[in-house]
């Protein structure tokens, strides 16, 4: 398998596939795609980027099977591994975690648009708008739910980590680089993500990145 992402440091989606490869378990080359550079455009009419339209993450199983979109990439390697690498086994659980991660998929632009990840930074602390804090709200209480009701023992959502983790990554990234408001039960958790050995991965290879984008590198404008 190989895949391609752009940089470590910005792109919250490359991060969702990669986390997703990595929990996956099967080997796979990565190769890191700088955003926005100088042959952005001529790369994205390259094969390897169709039929995504240039868009990252995209996987390549072979010479002719590719998935893009970071939750179709879970959902094929769930497909290859087994469900139960990625989804709560009970039935209940699993139906609240896939209805998770597609919110997280399809919602939140308030808070992707005004705090763009920066895994590199941390900014400090302002007021978030209130469409910002709107949808902060409505993942604190998606998270406490699946905390209170699967998450047991464990340190994660639904106790081990898994595909709705994967999704949420990001989330925690923003929370701490803007330090943003959360709900006091919360702060664990993110510690969880974000202290995993996958994650410290990602964030040490966004070091050693020289690639710096200015528009990432502001604090947040609401």
């Amino acid at each position: 398998m190989k895949l391609i992402i752009g940089n470590k440091a910005y792109s919250s989606w490359s991060l969702r596939g990669w986390l997703a490869c990595k929990q996956a378990g099967l080997p796979f080359e990565e190769v890191v795609v700088p955003l926005y550079d100088q042959e952005w455009d001529r790369r994205r009419e390259g094969d390897e980027f169709a039929p995504s339209s240039g868009k990252v993450p995209i996987l390549w199983c072979g010479d002719d099977t590719v998935v893009w979109d970071s939750l179709a990439i879970i959902d094929y390697l769930a497909d290859r591994v087994g469900r139960a690498r990625f989804w709560p086994e009970d039935d209940s659980a699993r139906a609240m975690a896939r209805s998770m991660a597609a919110e997280m998929h399809s919602s939140y632009q308030n808070l992707r648009r005004q705090h763009p990840m920066n895994v590199r930074q941390i900014f400090p602390p302002a007021a978030p708008s209130a469409e910002v804090m709107a949808e902060l709200q409505r993942i604190m209480g998606l998270w406490a739910q699946a905390r209170a009701r699967y998450g047991g023992e464990g340190e994660y959502l639904f106790g081990d980590f898994g595909a709705v983790d994967i999704m949420f990554a990001p989330v925690c990234t923003r929370i701490v680089t803007y330090q943003l408001p959360i709900a006091r039960f919360a702060a664990g958790y993110i510690q969880s993500v974000i202290g995993h050995r996958w994650m410290q991965d990602w964030i040490a290879g966004a070091q050693e990145e020289d690639w710096i984008l200015q528009q990432y590198e502001q604090p947040a404008a609401g």
